[in-house]
């Protein structure tokens, strides 16, 4: 029995140590008190259909796809349910699509053709296949469901009926809960209309519970600061037809309980939604809502949320194209709550992060203590999905094959580059791995060129910076470049290893790496300098 198996046993670690069995944990526990059937337990991820698919949109279907893992850990079954909603309608064009598209504002994102073309029937269709194909390279397995299907085929009509049966206490929970009267006159559900064809133009003003049916007029509404008028046309359509759906403040309570959901994590721009829904899942239709946690929404390095419509959209498949997908499931995995920071100068960083948990997990490092080593090693299997490959990877630190790539002559490239990593002794055991590697760092320079992550000194850190650039630049034979390190710490009184780190850190952004003589000389003195002074610069 392995190491990384072995922790598992332990009585103080809940299944694979992470935070998501935890939360599975008290999910089971929190079913079995309710009384609730265990056979099968749910979580939901809504997949937004009305623009591209951010990482941010991907780390919501995964935390919630996590956490059915935890429960699969600790010997149930479970499964994500990954909901489009392809129903709502376009309150925006995307930035980056044709402005002819607003021709098809408050239309559901299900009627509207295909931005790209014939390859989906329809935009949500287009939009929410990126979503999947993300979540399918992640590793992710799940259960796909259309909102606009499930509305037609009558999934949620017990629940549509009992909303509408009671949408005066319905107003007054929305009321109540964020001071919204809007649903105190009118009723919360957008109808279709019959002749424009629109979902966000039509007020629904009057409900006839003996027919199911609502009567509405299609007058216009403000969406987005926009005004979209309406084409003026009044009618009744029935409630259970499908030519409408429930508005959200009441619409996430109905999927809970028709779909049978037991956990659904949500970013802190719906609480108010989820608090309203969690209200009328108990005293409209008499179900306790699904277990929640609230995290924070990802951002750009500029601290704005990513959006679909802003124009800084970030999507898992520009990760893909530089990094490998256990990688983007690290940044999303690693900590639950808080805010995190989407850009692709942090691909190199998570790669590097991802080759440390892989050595903890394969115990070829070291950590403090049991949970510690429980903790990381779980975390590597759910990168994974519980499926972690049977023996490491190659471990480089990607800035190097970034900069090798760069110095590869061209149409020799991974040649170039593996014989380089001989020299450094990377490839003394196995090259597993390696060529995904070569490829993405490949990908970064067709790209980007010359752009690496920022390395932000502390400044004790860039007065040793300081102190090995004086010295490099005295040097000039590769025994007096191989010591620049060992003479910065001479002269100025400090310990050797307190300046290999930040010098590699700079140059690979990880704490080691290969001899630094060697990796000078190729690289080169005068452009080993200038990194060195950019990140002193940075500094200042």
């Amino acid at each position: 029995m392995t190491d990384h198996i072995k922790h598992n046993i332990s009585p103080n670690i809940i299944g694979k140590g992470t935070w998501y069995d935890k939360a599975a944990s008290e999910l089971i526990e929190r079913e079995k008190s309710l009384g609730r059937s265990l056979k099968l337990i749910r979580t939901e991820s809504g997949l937004g259909a009305s623009g591209f698919p951010h990482i941010g949109s991907l780390g919501d279907a995964l935390r919630n796809y996590a956490v059915a893992l935890g429960c699969r850990v600790q010997g149930y079954d479970a499964e994500l349910i990954a909901f489009s909603d392809d129903k709502d309608g376009l309150r925006k064009v995307p930035a980056g699509l044709p402005k002819e598209l607003e021709r098809w504002l408050g239309y559901s994102v299900s009627t509207i053709p295909d931005p790209a073309g014939d390859c989906h029937k329809s935009f949500g269709a287009h939009m929410t296949s990126q979503l999947l194909a993300a979540l399918d390279t992640s590793g992710a397995d799940y259960h796909f469901m259309s909102g606009f299907e499930c509305y037609k085929q009558g999934v949620f009509d017990k629940e549509i009926l009992a909303i509408m049966n009671n949408h005066e206490k319905v107003g007054k929970i929305i009321e109540d809960e964020i001071g919204q009267e809007k649903y105190t006159e009118e009723l919360p559900y957008f109808v279709v209309c019959e002749k424009c064809s629109r979902i966000y133009t039509t007020h629904a003003t009057k409900y006839h519970p003996e027919s199911h049916t609502i009567e509405y007029e299609c007058n216009g509404m403000e969406v987005r600061g926009n005004w979209l008028e309406g084409c003026g046309h009044k009618g009744e359509v029935n409630i259970l037809s499908g030519n409408g759906k429930l508005s959200w403040k009441v619409e996430f309570a109905a999927r809970w309980r028709a779909l049978d959901i037991r956990f659904e994590a949500y970013g802190k721009d719906i609480a108010d939604s989820v608090r309203v829904n969690d209200r009328i899942c108990r005293e409209i239709l008499g179900w306790e809502p699904p277990m929640h946690v609230q995290y924070e929404m990802f951002t750009d390095r500029g601290g704005k949320k990513i959006s679909k419509s802003a124009g800084n959209v970030f999507t898992p498949q520009v990760w893909y194209r530089y990094g490998s997908p256990q990688s983007l499931n690290l940044l999303i995995f690693k900590r639950f709550v808080g805010t995190k920071s989407g850009s692709v100068l942090d691909i190199p960083t998570h790669m590097d992060e991802l080759d440390d948990t892989e050595d903890v997990y394969f115990g070829k490092a070291k950590t403090l203590n049991e949970m510690e080593k429980a903790q990381a090693s779980g975390l590597y299997e759910y990168c994974w999905m519980l499926k972690p490959p049977k023996e490491p990877e190659v471990h480089v630190p990607f800035n190097l094959v970034l900069k090798l790539a760069r110095l590869a002559p061209k149409g020799s490239e991974a040649e170039f580059i593996i014989s380089k990593l001989r020299e450094y002794g990377y490839l003394d055991k196995t090259e597993n791995g390696l060529s995904k590697r070569i490829g993405y760092a490949m990908n970064w320079v067709e790209d980007f060129c010359e752009e690496l992550p920022e390395i932000i000194l502390t400044e004790p850190e860039a007065m040793i910076v300081k102190a090995v650039i004086a010295e490099l630049r005295k040097a000039n034979t590769p025994e007096e470049i191989q010591g620049v390190a060992f003479n910065a710490a001479k002269e100025n009184g400090l310990n050797p290893r307190d300046v290999f780190p930040v010098v590699y850190r700079v140059l690979l952004g990880k704490n080691q790496g290969p001899r630094l003589g060697p990796y000078i000389s190729l690289i080169g003195k005068e452009s080993v300098i200038s990194e060195l002074e950019n990140a002193v610069k940075k500094r200042e």
